[in-house]
Formats: C-alpha cells, structure tokens, sequence
C-alpha cells in the first residue's frame, strides 16, 4: 500500500519560512521523481517544484529564489523549504510521488500566510 505522509504546514507571517516533509513508503523511493503541488481555493492544482530521482529540481516560476526542494533516499522523504513566505502562497500542499504511468498522492498539508 502506496502512502504519502505530508508534514509540516501551518500558519506562518508574511516573510516566513516553513519547511514541509513528504514521507512515502509502499515504493521504491529512489526511481521516482517527487514533487510538490499546491492548490489554492477557487484555484487549479499547480505544480510548486519536482525534483528527479538524480536530484534535478524544477521550480515554477512563483516560487524560484524562494523555495527549494531536497530528496534524502535512504529516509523515502522530500521536503520543500520556504523562505520568504508571501500571502499568495496559502494553499494546501500536496506531495506527489510519479514513476512511468504511475502516479500518488498525498492527504495535502494546509500552509496558511498571514499578511
């Protein structure tokens, strides 16, 4: 049984950092690649950053400079740093987990920025 375990969102002030945890188990962690979405009320699910089974990080482009994504395989867990926090960036976040034409998905953390 596949399962994504998102950690560490909460509420946090304009110009603050949090850092999220995706814990995966039930896959073989190190042949996917990770990412992390977020999706915003009213809004589409967009993607935040992946990042590739060699450690390639990808960002949109809201996020570069700001936030990092890191993989640590022998833990099964990506984590997505967030500095600079801006209101806009309220959203749930999601951890995905995607390997050929597989695909999972996590329970979504809410991160909430205060302005």
């Amino acid at each position: 049984q596949v399962q994504l375990v998102e950690s560490g969102g909460g509420l946090v002030e304009a110009g603050g950092s949090l850092r999220l945890s995706c814990a995966a188990s039930g896959i073989t962690f190190r042949m996917y690649r990770m990412g992390w979405y977020r999706q915003a009320p009213g809004k589409q699910r967009e993607l935040v950053a992946d990042i590739s089974r060699g450690g390639s990080a990808n960002y949109g482009d809201s996020v570069k400079g700001r936030f990092a994504i890191s993989r640590d395989n022998s833990k099964n867990t990506v984590y997505l740093q967030m500095n600079a926090l801006k209101s806009e960036d309220t959203a749930v976040y999601f951890c995905n987990a995607a390997f050929g034409g597989l695909s999972y998905w996590g329970q979504g953390t809410q991160v909430t920025v205060s302005s």
